[in-house]
Formats: structure tokens, sequence, C-alpha cells
């Protein structure tokens, strides 16, 4: 078992012991359906990679116990590089 999940933390983080199972598992098959990981994780994701999600406040779940995925407040490179191109004229 994580040593985590034997704290009571990450359970009062999500709203208890039930909501983080839930949360648990709804993001486990997004991860193994595809769903790229929020965090780092060498290999295949795991259920330390859902753990870390939820303790860097990555994801959690919504009233209707659906996966929310906290979106990243970073700038976007792309679209800084696109503003950024010289306009070439003609």
């Amino acid at each position: 078992m994580h040593d985590e999940l034997k704290e009571d933390a990450i359970a009062k983080k999500v709203g208890g012991r039930f909501k983080l199972s839930t949360l648990i598992q709804k993001r486990l098959v997004q991860l193994n359906r595809g769903a790229p990981p929020l965090v780092d994780c060498p290999g295949k994701p795991t259920m330390g990679t859902v753990i870390e999600e939820i303790m860097t406040d990555k994801i959690y779940l919504d009233i209707s116990d659906n996966v929310v995925i906290v979106p990243d407040d970073a700038p976007d490179l792309e679209k800084m590089l696109m503003d950024e191109s010289p306009d070439v004229e003609e």
C-alpha cells in the first residue's frame, strides 16, 4: 500500500475515502485508455502517478463525480511562437 493512502490528508483533500477511491479508479481508467499523465512518471502510469496528481492538485472530482483536470496556467508555447514570428511582407 502507498504510504500516502495511510494518511488522512489525501482523503480530506478530495472529500473522504469514498471519493478518493472513486477518483483513483476513474483516473486509472483514463490513463489506461491513453490519457497523458499530468506528472512525470517513468514507464506506464500507475496508482502512484494518480496519487501524485492528487497531491499536486492536478485532478479532482466535481460534484457529479467526474474527474476534472486542473488547467495548466503556463503560457501556450506554440501560441507565443506564432505571435512572435515576424510578418512576411510581399
